[in-house]
């Protein structure tokens, strides 16, 4: 009987032997790989062509479908768990239904259109270019590859730390398919499924789909119900009861459609559709302290959660009126848990653990005033995303030794999500946003060969995208209150690519690429009123350069330049239909060797470069038109004007790395040490001519290096140990004038991480029984650049656990699987805004869920 480890898929070098590894179309299993208890042969194309893993010199972690079944994945967000150097995350709830991801010390945090992702992510090789449209679902997919490093001429721009790729499972006629169904904790239900079926001899289609729900683990209370003798009024807009919602809740359904058309010995035809709805909850936040705000140019003493911040405006109106009428001050009374709570509400009340309770009710129930007149004002409690796409992917076979390969895609999606900042029922911050985007991708690739001596691959890439953002932005610890946009940012890219490998030597070969690219991109800036009218806009052109932007600074007495007696939203003024571009091109290079030793041992060495896209500054306080911005004790000196295009990051890679297996392919172990010189690095500024100010900017100089090591091993019959070890030492060369710290490592960058599988499979009568246990480790991260202590997520081990069953015809299998097995609290991202908003936030993940899932073949 064949076990589910007898044909197994490891990774780069985490390879586990539970699943059928990923095989070339025409190809045969490895008479090595039919041993149950053997590493099997895995074919990955990042390369542009089909290699074995162990030949090809780049660091890769590859995961194929049964695998990610068997350790319970479902999400791109769970996959760093066993890669190392990798972090992804869900974006927090100033990001919608995003990601956030990290290789070796590279990536992004920022949503928003005018800054590029660091890492790239793909479908069927179609690329993804949003952060927003990132966060997927692994939804009927052949396999994973997770390549570590840039990939500037394999993948192109914004592939700087690394590249994702997903495959999804082609068509293939034969008529079988799958449905599986899960319930578990918080009412979880998961249905699943897939079908694959043939119209002719030639013509194939394979249906799949996902449906995903889950109430929420974090409850919402209104403060003023479940404290009556407090100050703070009870909200009247959602109802008698005190629990008034939850976060964290789940709601996503997605399809696809698949067609593979042979015509002819010569001709593959691929072409796909894709459609996905997200209606969840806002991510879970929790308030960890809140307090007096600072640093700020009028507060010196840093961050005080002892002092509450006292909740008014720049002239002592309320943010929120108490029951009395005296402002209700923002403090340790809304946090309800951990050292720096002071919250009076019972451990149990409400049915709730302190630890997953939440105030936030995003409500501005401000009174309004001339300065302020745009009040009250309520953000929706939404995650909305709803997207669709269409492949096609044509190979045209020429000649045994030529072919052609057209990729062309077309993407669209909407994101809309909203926002309580603060997680307090006071108004200090509220967002409602909108994210629309439209892609459309061409790529045309020529591979050949020269017998056995030699590889290439001839190619061209174009790409085109539009995103527009809207928001409401009620910030009301700023003394702003306006609509953001429609920002529109249109931008293009165009590349020339070439890459081959020639075989001087039996045993050694040297690979090598090249590639162009064009970048274009523009940004226009939009920002009104709430009543759509523009600050100061009856002023003309003329006008506009030499007259100052807020009353304040005609040395009118009012408290600041957001106090009553100025215009409201002043501060804004010529940032209305202005445009702001950056333009550039790029050359990119990869050269390599390796060196096969013997069948058990390749070794390689390689220097890569990479690059993420330049841009523009998306949040400029203060546009070309604001003229003069110094006043009697004002610190900001002209001008003011804070638009402005920065330059793409570069990054050149060193690397050396071994691939192995050992002792009849009972031991797979594989490792790299790799050094990254990373150049005009993209650092936010806050110390500007003007403030306030947030400005992105080429200031920052890094050296990073570290090393990773992967492994499978079969010990005995049916027994298979899967794990990885990596280590990261960031270190910045230069951070100009952004006040970074040269000790500070970017965000989402732990120094260290492990992680291991555990897996028995044993054969009864009726079957086999599978038990797996997966174990990871992840040092300390922080969510900031600044690398602030409030932004320090401590470092973690977590376990997750899996008892499968499945028939000897392998047409049912029931599964039983724990994640968080030793119930760990800890947080997924934290948000410190404690100098601005003077509140520090996070997301904590789940406590230990259970889930039972039961799939049927056929």
């Amino acid at each position: 009987m064949r076990r589910f480890c007898a044909r197994s898929v490891a990774s780069y070098a985490l390879a586990c032997a539970l699943a059928a590894p990923v095989y070339a179309q025409s190809g045969e299993q490895p008479k090595s790989a039919q041993n149950t208890d053997v590493t099997g042969d895995i074919i990955v194309t990042a390369q542009f062509r089909e290699t074995r893993l162990q030949d090809t010199p780049i660091a890769i972690t590859a995961v194929n479908a049964a695998l990610l079944e068997q350790r319970g994945q479902t999400s791109i967000a769970d996959i760093a768990n066993q890669s190392p150097n990798v972090t992804l995350r869900p974006q927090p709830q100033n990001g919608g239904a995003g990601l956030i991801a990290f290789i070796r010390g590279v990536g992004q945090t920022d949503f928003n259109y005018a800054l590029d992702p660091g890492v790239g992510v793909y479908i069927d090789d179609v690329y993804i270019p949003t952060l927003s449209s990132s966060l997927l679902d692994l939804m009927d997919l052949d396999r994973v590859e997770i390549l570590r490093g840039p990939q500037g001429t394999l993948a192109g721009k914004n592939s700087i730390g690394g590249a994702i790729k997903l495959f999804s499972a082609k068509p293939d006629g034969s008529g079988g398919g799958t449905l599986e169904a899960t319930y578990g904790s918080y009412n979880r239900l998961d249905l699943r499924g897939m079908a694959d079926f043939a119209v002719t001899d030639n013509l194939f289609v394979r249906l799949s789909g996902a449906a995903k729900s889950r109430d929420g683990y974090l409850k919402l209370l209104d403060y003023g119900a479940t404290h009556p003798g407090s100050n703070v009024p009870a909200s009247n807009n959602r109802g008698a009861d005190p629990v008034v919602g939850t976060q964290g809740g789940q709601s996503y359904v997605a399809g696809r459609i698949a067609l593979r058309w042979l015509p002819s010995d010569a001709l593959e035809v691929n072409l796909s559709g894709d459609y996905t709805s997200d209606k969840s909850e806002p991510a879970p936040t929790v308030l960890i302290a809140a307090g007096l705000p600072g640093p700020t140019s009028t507060n010196p003493n840093p961050f005080n959660p002892a002092i509450p911040n006292p909740g008014t405006n720049a002239n002592g109106g309320a943010w929120l009126p108490g029951k009395n009428g005296s402002p209700v001050p923002v403090g340790c009374a809304f946090v309800p848990y951990g050292a720096y709570g002071c919250d009076s509400l019972a451990s149990s009340a409400y049915g709730g653990d302190r630890r997953f309770i939440g105030y936030a009710n995003f409500v501005d129930g401000m009174l309004p005033t001339s300065q302020s007149p745009y009040k009250p004002y309520t953000a929706l409690q939404n995650q909305d995303f709803k997207g669709w796409g269409i492949h096609g992917n044509v190979t045209w076979t020429l000649s045994d030794s030529l072919n052609v390969v057209w990729i062309s895609s077309y993407r669209e999606y909407q994101s809309n999500f909203g926002q309580d900042q603060d997680a307090t029922p006071v108004p200090v911050a509220q967002l409602d946003n909108q994210l629309d985007h439209h892609a459309w991708s061409q790529e045309l690739r020529l591979n050949g060969k020269v017998g056995t001596f030699a590889d290439f691959t001839l190619g061209g890439f174009y790409f085109d995208q539009k995103g527009t953002y809207s928001a409401r932005v009620d910030l009301n610890y700023a003394g702003i209150d306006f609509l953001h946009g429609p920002d529109t940012t249109p931008s293009t890219s165009k590349a020339l690519f070439a890459n081959g490998v020639i075989r001087p030597l039996e045993g050694w070969s040297i690979s090598g690429g090249l590639r162009y690219t064009r970048d274009e991109k523009t940004y226009t800036y939009f920002r009104r009123n709430p009543d759509g009218t523009v600050p100061f806009g009856n002023w003309t052109p003329a006008q506009l350069p030499s007259l100052p932007i807020c009353e304040f600074f005609q040395g009118a007495p009012t408290a600041g330049p957001t106090g009553i007696g100025n215009t409201p939203n002043c501060l804004l003024s010529g940032l209305y239909n202005v445009s702001d571009s950056f333009k550039g091109d790029r050359w990119d290079w990869r050269i390599s060797t390796d060196f096969r030793f013997s069948p058990e041992l390749l070794v390689y060495g390689s220097v890569a470069t990479g690059f993420k896209g330049g841009g523009v500054n998306p949040r400029p306080f203060f546009g070309p038109s604001a003229g003069s911005c110094t006043a009697p004790g004002y610190v900001a000196p002209a001008p003011c004007n804070q638009l402005g295009s920065f330059n793409p990051e570069t990054l050149t890679t060193y690397e050396l790395g071994f691939k192995s297996d050992l002792f009849d392919r009972r031991v797979r172990l594989n490792g790299a040490v790799f050094l990254n010189k990373y150049n005009d690095m993209i650092l936010t500024l806050s110390a500007c001519p003007s403030v306030p100010c947030l400005k992105p900017t080429n200031v920052g100089k890094a050296d990073v290096k570290g090393f990773e090591l992967e492994t499978t091993i079969h010990p005995f019959a049916g027994f298979t140990v899967d794990g990885s070890l990596s280590y990261i030492n960031f270190q910045y060369k230069e951070v100009g004038t952004s006040g970074i710290s040269l000790d500070a490592v970017t965000p989402y960058t732990p120094e260290w991480t492990y992680s291991f599988g555990l897996q028995y499979d044993h054969e009864i009568t009726p079957g086999t029984v599978s038990v797996r246990f997966d174990g990871s480790y992840q040092s300390d991260v922080f969510t900031e650049t600044s690398n602030s202590e409030w932004s320090r997520v401590e470092g973690n081990f977590l376990a997750n656990g899996r008892l499968s069953f499945t028939t000897t015809d392998k047409d049912w299998r029931i599964s039983l699987e724990v994640q968080n097995m030793f119930n760990k609290y800890y947080f997924l991202t934290k948000s410190d805004v404690s100098a601005s908003l003077g509140v520090v936030t996070g997301v904590p993940a789940p406590l230990r869920t259970w889930a039972v899932s039961v799939r049927r073949s056929f």
